[in-house]
């Protein structure tokens, strides 16, 4: 049981390729959960499995409940385009709700839809693994996304 790297859900590209999930990049809410290293993410599994609550995702949440809820925190200035034939996928770095988090053992975050609903309510997008063990006491945590943003795919 592990982290080892960062990933796209495949069943999310999948999804929105196939119109099974109308899933927005640009108006959808998304949330990003924290976890420790007690579970192991993959990339290829159902959507049922992709969501938040759910698989792997049900349990090993870390959470403060007024810093950094256990459903997550919204995503802000999300935001996608086109340079040439890649496509990014954005956001603003993600912070802590106030400055007195008590957070320990964070190992890296599920990034999902939380508008979704169909074909699964809370639907995976990419899980973020931290490079290991994170903690802040009495601060504030940040998730400070790659400058390539959370998804870049090259046609």
């Amino acid at each position: 049981m592990a982290w080892t790297n960062s990933k796209v859900f495949t069943i999310a590209i999948e999804n929105m390729l196939e119109n099974i999930a109308a899933m927005d990049l640009d108006s959808d809410t998304f949330k990003a959960a924290l976890f420790d290293n007690t579970i192991t993410p993959s990339q290829t599994v159902s959507a049922a499995n992709s969501a938040y609550g759910a698989g792997v995702w049900a349990s090993g949440g870390v959470a403060d409940a007024v810093s950094w809820p256990a459903a997550g925190i919204a995503l802000s200035s999300v935001a996608s385009s086109f340079t040439g034939a890649t496509y990014t996928l954005d956001a603003a770095d993600t912070t802590s709700n106030d400055a007195t988090t008590d957070l320990t053992n964070v190992y890296g975050c599920l990034v999902y839809d939380d508008t979704l609903t169909t074909p699964v309510a809370d639907q995976g997008l990419v899980y973020i693994y931290l490079g290991g063990a994170n903690s802040v006491v009495s601060g504030v945590f940040t998730l400070v996304y790659h400058s390539a943003g959370l998804i870049t795919i090259s046609a």
